[in-house]
């Protein structure tokens, strides 16, 4: 049988190529995100009585409606923006089904659309597979900061869309208030749709504060925003996100939602719809999530490996120049195979494969993982 791929240049992921290698040499594996903890029993007791009392049938196509009031009774709380439940969000099969879906809802062949590298990988896959052209801004390490006047720059009559990702993955860094107002401004008076990828919005460390695209009354009227109750409640196999946008934006959404997913797991949207009842569940995420991340830093303190502390998701990137420069795809197999800690190179994710000597490590672990880990990082 004869065929033509759509994604020819696609390979295994290195998420999956990692996570195998840590699994044959028994490594501890700080590179794919997700916890080695459970989930709170609380939410896994409201999933199961909601199996147990009849939600186990079609939840409506947007999702369980008192899931999406919970969701806007989020924004409003955190935000004060309102987002109107009944046609204004849509529960989804993780965010990366969100995204998928928005890019497939807008990209036709040779729209162009911006994505800031390095990136979360399905980004680009999703525009090619709808015929558009990726037109990627790197960003540096080690502040991996956006240049705004490239962004200027790169703009044209063929944008159609601007992805953005803030807390961001893989680096930890946010944008600032004025990045947004940037944003904001080079996108007014356009037709340019901002899809605002804020999974890791409640992981946001050392008093920063988290500058979603909602808060910008131009950037919300032309702006999607996904989220993720897997990242959020530590149960990334439920694969439960969701989206936001205006109503007109939502309503070309439903068209391409209602084919692909039609509609999510009821019973888990019907337990985290309960679970949402009391705003701490997410309200105190910061809190636990900085501790890990100053727990695992301050181990690894006195090692060569050199680090700005993350600002905000789950994840460290760490620079190990002063330990070898090797290429990090190299690195990162050897420190797995030969000392036993698995982690993710960043040149994945970058502009022609861009080595900065840099790795990006896990730290929603258990305390014990973390000191294990470090302890091995240190004899390096």
């Amino acid at each position: 049988m004869q065929y033509i791929s759509k994604l020819p240049n696609v390979e295994t992921t290195i998420f999956s190529v990692m996570s195998g290698l840590a699994k044959k040499h028994e490594a501890i594996n700080l590179s794919q995100g997700f916890p080695d903890f459970e989930s709170d029993q609380k939410l896994i007791d409201l999933v199961s009585q909601a199996m147990n009392t009849g939600y186990n049938q079609y939840a409506p196509m947007a999702g369980n409606l008192q899931l999406r009031e919970a969701i806007a009774k989020k924004f409003e709380l955190l935000y004060k923006i309102c987002y109107h439940p009944e046609n204004e969000i849509t529960v989804t099969a993780g965010a990366t089904q969100a995204i998928f879906t928005i890019i497939n809802t807008f990209i036709k062949p040779n729209d162009e659309v911006v994505i800031f590298k390095p990136a979360y990988d399905s980004y680009e896959p999703s525009v090619i597979l709808n015929g558009g052209k990726v037109v990627s801004i790197q960003l540096n390490a080690p502040d991996f900061k956006v240049d705004w006047n490239s962004v200027r720059q790169t703009i044209n009559s063929r944008t159609k869309m601007i992805i953005v990702n803030t807390p961001h993955n893989p680096s930890g860094t946010v944008f600032s208030k004025e990045d947004m107002l940037q944003l904001q401004e080079i996108t007014k008076h356009s037709n340019i749709i901002v899809l605002s990828d804020e999974v890791y919005e409640h992981m946001i460390f050392d008093g920063e504060e988290h500058q979603s695209a909602c808060l910008f009354p131009d950037l919300k009227s032309r702006s999607f925003i996904t989220g993720s109750f897997g990242k959020t409640f530590h149960n990334t196999g439920w694969r439960v996100g969701y989206c936001c946008a205006p109503k007109e934006l939502m309503e070309e959404f439903m068209k391409i939602h209602q084919f692909n997913v039609f509609c999510i797991h009821h019973p888990t949207q019907k337990g985290i719809a309960d679970y949402m009842q009391e705003p701490k569940h997410y309200l105190d995420l910061p809190d636990l999530f900085q501790r890990k991340r100053d727990l695992f830093l301050n181990l690894i303190k006195d090692s060569k490996f050199k680090f700005k502390p993350s600002k905000g998701t789950y994840f460290q990137v760490l620079d190990y120049s002063e330990i070898t420069q090797e290429y990090d795809v190299d690195f990162a197999k050897r420190l797995t195979i030969e000392f036993g800690v698995a982690s993710i190179p960043l040149s994945a994710f970058n502009t022609n494969n861009l080595d900065s000597k840099v790795l990006r490590f896990c730290f929603a672990k258990s305390d014990d993982t973390l000191k294990k880990a470090a302890d091995i990082l240190n004899k390096i």
